[in-house]
């Protein structure tokens, strides 16, 4: 194993033998406006106490080490520093250690990254850690139990600001246009939410107070940031607005004052997450400033993100796990109570709605992977916990904890929850600690739920068999299927969930007529209770989406969705309906052309947008993988017939209408039936009244034409010089990418694998560009993408290396006339490679083992009768 890559083991071994207690660090970013410069100094003194004559190391992934110095003694650096650590000996009872080196500025999104804005060339820079990458910027103890107080010192051109995790306590000047920024000592903090902002960014300030129980007030300094040249499109006052609804909220629920001081957010390019729970300074992707027409539903996406940002401050800054392995202890909670945040505390109403739809959908997917995990992960090392930031950790965990309120009640779970604050504050904790206070709250023994349910893999799925006496309900039964995709066991947990039982009431509307919480267990739970019901015309398991479970409908339900589903008033409702449907057809149990119809019929009644666009993208994604190759080009003709003619018929200027232009652009890049409604949208000679036809959209539609030779390599630079911005050079590099030529997909393959000239962002939009091509394009790369991984994997950083092994596996496959899904040559070649490849690092391993296991779901589901 690389000492890059740090295991659990000495991260215990080192927890063990030392206790650290502070950090100094200097950073001299001056000159970082000069791209021929690399690097930049950075200076990092820590006080720790150890175990005397121990020894132990630093993690310091860096350009050049000038000297350590240990309890005043300089050490030879030739003989100390391997590779990625600093070895340090002879340890006293206290130490202080003091290394300056070079640190790096990256392109990857990792570490400090450093971006030139091509709106005008001014230079952003910021620091990302999480799992482990503050190593890429000071010397330090790299793991989230050794926590300690942090100054930070910056210095830095003297025009831009510059922020940190504590406030602003100094400002000097230094040798030439630079100035030196000093930082309040921080509370007692893990190294991966210590972060650095520097740049000419725009900022934006408030305040928010609030009187305490002991008559205190709490007084916490707002700001927020983004590039300059988004300025004009940071819609400031509603950010602030939702920040002060959370604080409030979230210091009344947690009866646990904001402790970080101050709350800045900051909306940074080429990011790669949504955000990071840095205390006093969150960042954000600055996706989240619209600078295009965004719907309502991603208004609502941001405020989530907001609020489980917000949460963090809490579950996972002040209370922090020990190892990754209870990497869900901070990011389940911090889901459940984003949406929460949004449901009780913003002015939406479908938080829990879109909660259902898309967050637990996300979540079902990944626990169906042969690489599921429990929700509680073994994670022997920081290159699994990269892995580990996926459905189940965030979605799956969320959904149990909330199935987790309504078994032991929300007062008892809150009242355990600020407990757990109280004991454990600026601490570190593991499962064992969070049963424990939850227990005590709700006078429940938590030990069995935890064991069925944080500590096992796979989902549930729950069916209803129905004896029906002439239309009256006889003997009803709820059975469960729950493999464990690791073990091959049954693993039958508890489910505590609702019926509902829907009828038609007067005007034809599908209505709740009653509705029973039922408990579930084993693999089959009689329920006498609804013996004698007239039988209804849908009966809907989980309703309201308790509990954490694929459902499938009886054939009378199913006929009545497929049928009236937009009969169905209640929203949620409605949702979970959807999400029967294509479970149902991911699994292969219906064709999916059947879901494709009900998208075709129902969608243009569905209110909600989040729904809509969530549909939409399923549709799309179900024609293109999902129905068999001889029917795709029928289904998707069809397709973007109901959709072009939706987008014509939506409320001009609606969100709706919206959603149904971006399904357009998006299913059009693979047919060309409806490429001369998108060439008149874009030279303004088909005009849809209300549709914003701005940069965003502007550059999806070019997208699909190049991706059929009819955007010509200079029609997309001349857009380029319309829209340049960070999203307008993303856009251009996909739209490039995707033009049906040999020599264009030749270029984009060396730019993406044997090249290390792109960032993050330009990176994967190429590689969405170089894949979406005729099968004949890609296939010579087939073979290239097994020879290279193992090269790849070991010269890239891991988010970069995961990008490309993500994205250019070879996924988009038919499945031929007459062939077992088994049988494709593709699957056959990964099952080739993960055999010969056996001691390949687990992290790709597991990424390739994702790839094969969707492609074989999608020629599973093309081979799908009925």
């Amino acid at each position: 194993m690389s000492n890059h890559n740090l295991s659990r083991d000495e991260a215990a071994t080192r927890s063990a033998l030392i206790t650290t207690h502070s950090y100094d660090v200097t950073l001299d970013v001056r000159d970082a406006e000069d791209p021929a410069v690399p690097g930049y100094p950075s200076t990092s003194t820590i006080t720790f106490s150890a175990a005397p004559g121990s020894a132990t190391f630093l993690d310091f992934i860096h350009g050049g080490v000038q000297s350590v110095i240990l309890n005043g003694q300089p050490l030879d650096v030739g003989s100390v520093v391997d590779r990625h650590r600093i070895t340090l000996e002879g340890l006293a009872a206290e130490n202080t250690v003091t290394v300056t080196g070079t640190a790096l500025y990256s392109r990857s999104g990792e570490g400090m990254h450093r971006f030139v804005d091509p709106a005008d060339g001014q230079c952003y820079l910021y620091t990302q850690y999480e799992p482990a990458d503050s190593r890429r910027v000071f010397a330090n103890f790299e793991q989230p139990d050794l926590k300690a107080e942090f100054t930070f010192h910056v210095i830095a051109p003297a025009g831009w600001e510059v922020a940190s995790n504590g406030v602003e306590e100094s400002r000097s000047p230094e040798s030439g246009d630079a100035a030196r920024w000093d930082f309040a000592t921080t509370q007692r903090m893990s190294t991966y939410i210590t972060t650095v902002l520097a740049g000419p960014y725009f900022k934006a300030t408030d305040h928010w107070g609030a009187t305490l129980d002991d008559g205190t007030r709490l007084e916490v300094p707002l700001a927020l940031f983004c590039r300059a040249s988004l300025a004009e499109s940071f819609d400031a006052d509603e950010l602030f607005r939702l920040t002060k609804s959370g604080l409030a909220f979230f210091n009344d629920l947690f009866d646990y004052p904001y402790p970080w001081g101050k709350y800045d957010q900051a909306f940074v390019p080429e990011y790669n997450l949504g955000a990071m729970e840095n205390p006093g300074l969150v960042t954000f992707t600055e996706k989240y400033v619209y600078a295009s027409r965004a719907t309502d539903a991603q208004y609502q996406a941001r405020a989530n993100t907001l609020m489980h940002e917000m949460a963090h401050m809490w579950f996972g800054d002040l209370v922090t796990m020990n190892w990754w392995d209870d990497l869900w202890l901070k990011e389940s909670f911090a889901d459940y109570m984003g949406t929460l945040g949004v449901d009780r505390a913003t002015d939406w109403d479908t938080a829990w709605v879109n909660f259902a739809n898309k967050r637990k959908a996300w979540a079902y997917v990944q626990d169906q992977l042969p690489t599921t995990h429990p929700i509680v992960a073994d994670i022997p090392d920081l290159e699994a916990a990269k892995q580990n930031f996926d459905g189940i950790t965030y979605a799956k965990g969320a959904s149990v904890l909330k199935q987790l309120v309504a078994y032991v009640g929300f007062d008892a779970f809150i009242a355990g929850s600020r407990q757990y604050f109280r004991d454990h504050e600026f601490g570190n904790t593991s499962l064992k600690d969070l049963l424990q206070v939850l227990s005590a709250a709700s006078g429940r023994d938590l030990g069995e739920w935890a064991g069925q349910w944080l500590q096992t893999s796979g989902i549930s799925t729950l069916s209803a068999e129905i004896v029906d006496d002439a239309g009256v309900l006889g003997a009803v039964t709820l059975r469960q299927d729950a493999l464990d995709p690791i073990t091959g066991h049954q693993e039958l947990r508890p489910h505590r969930l609702r019926l509902g039982l829907y009828d038609a009431d007067a005007a034809g509307r599908l209505v709740r007529s009653e509705s029973l919480e039922v408990d579930v267990a084993g693999p089959s739970t009689l329920l006498p209770e609804l013996n004698g019901k007239r039988r209804p015309a849908l009966l809907l398991i989980n309703d309201d989406d308790l509990s954490y479970a694929k459902v499938r409908l009886d054939p009378r339900s199913e006929h009545t969705v497929r049928t009236s589903l937009d009969k169905i008033s209640d929203p949620m409702a409605r949702a979970l309906c959807w999400t029967a449907l294509w479970d149902s057809a991911r699994d292969g149990v219906t064709p999916a052309v059947r879901y494709v119809a009900a998208v075709e019929q129902f969608a243009s009644a569905e209110t909600g947008i989040g729904v809509l666009l969530n549909v939409l993208g399923n549709a799309s994604g179900a024609i293109e993988r999902y129905v068999p190759a001889g029917a795709r080009e029928g289904v998707r003709k069809d397709f973007l017939a109901v959709v072009a003619d939706r987008m014509k018929a939506a409320d001009p200027g609606s969100d709706h209408q919206l959603a149904w232009a971006r399904t357009l652009a998006d299913v059009s890049r693979h047919g060309d039936s409806e490429l001369p409604l998108l060439r008149g949208i874009l030279d303004g000679s088909i005009v849809i009244e209300g549709l914003a036809v701005d940069a965003e959209l502007r550059w999806s539609l070019w997208q699909a034409l190049a991706a059929h030779g009819q955007a010509s390599r200079a029609e997309l630079d001349r857009e380029l010089q319309a829209d340049k911005t960070a999203s307008g050079s993303e856009g251009h590099a996909l739209a490039s990418a995707s033009i049906p030529d040999a020599s264009i997909k030749a270029a984009a393959w060396d730019s993406t694998v044997n090249s290390t000239g792109l960032s993050n962002e330009i990176l994967s939009a190429t590689i969405s560009g170089l894949m979406t091509a005729p099968a004949s394009l890609l296939e010579p790369y087939v073979e290239r993408y097994f020879e290279c991984l193992e090269r790849v994997w070991a010269e890239r950083s891991i988010e970069i290396a995961g990008r490309i092994v993500r994205g250019l596996f070879p996924g988009a496959q038919d499945l031929a006339e007459g062939m077992q899904p088994s049988e494709h040559p593709v699957l056959v070649r990964t099952d080739s490679w993960l055999t010969d490849h056996a001691d390949a690092p687990r992290a790709l391993r597991r990424l390739v083992i994702e790839q094969r296991s969707h492609l074989a779901r999608a020629l599973t589901a093309q081979a799908a009768k009925g």
